[in-house]
């Protein structure tokens, strides 16, 4: 008897949520280009960001946005990666692991990479946009919510993860809003799209 793949909790994109995805992938790869093109080789905010001169932050304040931001750094996101590969894989659920790992991979190289085409910069000639910080913290809460399938857990998780390291970034100067607003649509848009892909694959390896 065959059984489907999401019933037996194998596939990391339900079926019930696809479509949603779907729409809201392509939604966040459109604004995302369109943002581009709108703060490409800019040097300030502009009508939609507030400056980065602001005052600095209260001590306590600062300390809390420096450890979300730290958990968008190299070693936070090495930890967070690594925690949700081995909470994935003890619980048998490899193609969730491989989204890990591939979702977070794949955003980086899509931020990374479009910071030189774009050239916005920050604080004395630092690529901002999109925000690599903003798009890793939304995509681990993606990676980690989309399998239940539950639009609203993803929506949800992916927003707030992503509006508490937005907030570290402006606070910190080191992103405009609309960086920020980048980075979330970046995770957005690639995510899902790795998801799709990890299934797709895997479901016509089995079908062999």
């Amino acid at each position: 008897m065959l059984v489907e793949p999401e019933v037996s909790g194998v596939r990391v994109l339900p079926t019930r949520i696809r479509p949603p995805l779907a729409v809201l992938s392509a939604l966040s790869a459109v604004t995302l280009v369109v943002l581009a093109f709108v703060f490409a080789g800019t040097s300030t905010a502009g009508e939609f960001g507030i400056p980065a001169e602001h005052r600095p932050l209260a001590t306590p304040w600062a300390q809390l946005a420096l450890i979300v931001d730290w958990t968008s750094e190299p070693v936070g996101a090495a930890v967070i990666l690594t925690t949700l590969v081995i909470v994935f894989l003890r619980k048998g659920n490899r193609r969730a692991a491989l989204l890990t790992v591939g979702g977070a991979v794949a955003t980086v190289a899509v931020t990374t990479g479009m910071k030189p085409l774009v050239d916005r910069t920050i604080n004395n000639g630092y690529l901002s946009f999109p925000s690599g910080h903003t798009a890793t913290a939304a995509a681990f809460a993606l990676v980690a919510t989309v399998w239940a399938g539950r639009i609203w857990l993803t929506a949800t998780a992916t927003l707030l993860a992503a509006a508490t390291m937005a907030w570290s970034q402006v606070a910190l100067n080191a992103h405009y809003p609309t960086d920020t607003i980048g980075g979330l649509c970046a995770a957005l848009a690639v995510v899902p799209m790795v998801a799709w892909l990890i299934d797709w694959l895997a479901e016509r390896r089995s079908a062999r």
